[in-house]
């Protein structure tokens, strides 16, 4: 029989869950701590609901809703179901749904966004039934930093410089007042121009300068280039507590303005020179497969293509005229064209 109960906040919810989903993604390992990080600084803002399915007391398969800041619409939620290989096809990833669409039901959602691999036949076939139409597919993409002859890239900080654009990190920027509003307002703008399977929003201020509490955040593997003060780029690595030696991309991007410079490939290049000499062994980024141009600095790099990742959505109900003023207009192919991703 299969029982369905909520998560709770506690050291045992937080391992079981850590480790169905490690199990069911054992190439993007996560740990307690960061679960519990994540959760002692979620926003207010945002809705979220977390759920196991249990057979004979034994948790099999773990399922969530959650609303994010980055498409902050009240109808508008991402639903992820887990459930261990061995017991799926025993009705335990339909229990977990049918109680994820119950719960949810009280927000009036207007649709739910879900996402898994291309080569995770499970999960898409489970997706499709369940009436979730696939939206949007992005390129993973991994970097073995001893892979770039740093030498032969060099050109193209120098490059950037003799234009008078000078790259920093947000560490070495920490003594300008101005920082923080700067990279926040920089941050809006390349988000609006990345592709995504829903039209962003702009995260309070607030919420932004919890970035600073982040316990994966690395200061010297962010860094922005500036003409004359102004932000016009940036690009960051993550680290990854599970994997020591992993990095992950969290933004690559430049403001319309600067484009077609350079200035994205010299952010990269400074970004996997700070891996390579810090003894990390790869880095992973994720690109919309359209996105040609942030594409097509990975490869010059010598990213390794991995398998896509499939972003789904399942339109729960029609828009109405109240919906409209929740939406922010997408930037045109010709205004994307280029930059904005990982």
């Amino acid at each position: 029989m299969i029982t369905i109960r909520p998560f709770e906040q506690n050291d045992e919810d937080y391992r079981q869950a850590v480790e169905i989903t490690n199990a069911v993604w054992p190439e993007y390992p996560d740990t307690v701590e960061e679960w519990k990080e994540s959760d002692e600084k979620r926003s207010k803002l945002t809705k979220r609901g977390r759920f196991f399915a249990e057979i004979e007391g034994r948790p099999v398969g773990f399922a969530s809703y959650s609303q994010s800041l980055w498409i902050n619409h009240p109808g508008k939620l991402f639903v992820g179901i887990e459930v261990l290989k061995e017991f799926r096809k025993r009705g335990v990833g339909t229990a977990l749904w049918e109680r994820l669409r119950q719960e949810v039901q009280q927000f009036d959602p207007l649709r739910l966004l879900a996402h898994t691999r291309e080569d995770y036949e499970d999960g898409i076939r489970f997706a499709q039934k369940l009436g979730f139409n696939e939206c949007m597919r992005d390129w993973e993409s991994r970097l073995n930093p001893e892979s770039l002859d740093l030498d032969e890239w060099s050109r193209y900080p120098q490059s950037v410089a003799e234009q008078g654009i000078e790259i920093r990190t947000v560490a070495e920027l920490k003594s300008d007042p101005n920082r923080d509003r700067k990279l926040y307002e920089l941050e809006w703008l390349i988000d609006r121009d990345v592709p995504s399977p829903e039209p962003p929003s702009k995260v309070p201020f607030e919420e932004f300068q919890k970035v600073w509490e982040r316990t994966n955040l690395i200061p010297d593997a962010w860094f922005v280039a500036l003409d004359d003060g102004e932000y016009v780029g940036m690009t960051n690595l993550w680290s990854s507590q599970a994997n020591p030696e992993l990095l992950y991309v969290g933004i690559t991007g430049v403001i319309r303005s600067h484009r077609k410079r350079g200035i994205a490939m010299a952010l990269k290049v400074l970004s996997v020179e700070y891996a390579l000499k810090n003894g990390f062994k790869e880095i992973r980024t994720w690109n919309e497969i359209n996105n040609q141009a942030m594409l097509g600095i990975n490869n010059r790099l010598g990213f390794v293509r991995q398998p896509a990742h499939i972003e789904f959505m399942k339109a729960m109900r029609e828009e109405r005229p109240e919906d409209e003023h929740l939406k922010i207009a997408k930037a045109t192919d010709e205004e994307r064209e280029a930059v904005a991703g990982g």
